[in-house]
């Protein structure tokens, strides 16, 4: 749980002091209650905070897997020889060639 103190510092409680300071989180709420001398002590969390934290890790957890995986591919490029990444040639297709991938259907017998 990330807790946005007032003050210059924010506070990532783990489990270890949560248990240890008897702290009760509710994730749902955003809300972490504890016990002090004074009574109990209820921190709240900012639902837009929370979303934007939780969006920003999501970016830099994506540019990190992709940082590997350039890794990876660049290394595997490296063992594979010259002759073997050449890109092959792409045809231009003519005007006058039917594509393949189009068939013509006659669906009168009349008409073509």
């Amino acid at each position: 749980m990330v807790a946005d103190f007032d003050g210059t510092y924010h506070a990532i409680l783990g489990r270890p002091s949560l248990t240890k300071s008897v702290a009760v989180p509710h994730y749902s709420y955003l809300v972490l209650k504890m016990p002090t001398e004074k009574g109990v002590l209820t921190v709240r969390g900012n639902v837009y905070t929370t979303y934007t934290c939780e969006e920003e890790s999501f970016k830099i957890t994506q540019a990190i897997d992709l940082s590997i995986r350039m890794a990876e591919t660049v290394s595997q490029a490296a063992q594979v020889s010259s002759d073997q990444l050449r890109l092959p040639e792409q045809q231009i297709p003519r005007k006058s060639v039917k594509s393949k991938e189009h068939k013509e259907v006659q669906l009168i017998d009349d008409d073509p």
